[in-house]
C-alpha cells in the first residue's frame, strides 16, 4: 500500500448520480432555483427534495426561500465546505483513474 488510497477521498454523499449532479451544477453557478434544477435533472420533486435535503444535513449547501411576487421560490448554494468536499471528492476520482492507467 502506497498510502495513497484513492478510495478513502471518496466522499458518499457524491456516490449518488443525483447528488453528484447538484453539486456540479451548484459549482458553476452562485445560486440555482428549485424548479431549474428539477428541469435540469429531469426528476421528479420528490425525488430532488430527498437529495438537496441530504445535501443540506451534510452542509453542503444552503437553502434559501424567498417569494417572488406571490410564489414561492428557492434557491440553493453551495457552501464553501461543500465546495472544498466535492473538490476533494473529484481529485480522488482523477488520483483512481491515473492509477489505474498506471496499472
Amino acid at each position: 500500500m502506497t498510502g495513497k488510497n484513492p478510495f478513502e477521498k471518496l466522499d458518499k454523499a457524491f456516490e449518488n448520480r443525483v447528488r453528484l449532479q447538484i453539486m456540479s451544477v451548484l459549482m458553476v453557478n452562485d445560486r440555482y432555483d428549485f424548479n431549474s434544477l428539477k428541469e435540469l435533472l429531469d426528476i421528479t420533486d420528490g425525488n430532488l427534495a430527498s437529495h438537496l435535503k441530504a445535501l443540506e444535513k451534510d452542509e453542503y449547501i444552503l437553502v434559501n426561500k424567498t417569494f417572488v411576487g406571490r410564489k414561492p421560490n428557492t434557491n440553493y448554494a453551495a457552501t464553501e465546505k461543500g465546495k472544498k468536499a466535492f473538490k476533494q471528492h473529484l481529485n480522488a476520482l482523477e488520483l483512481l483513474i491515473k492509477q489505474q492507467k498506471g496499472l
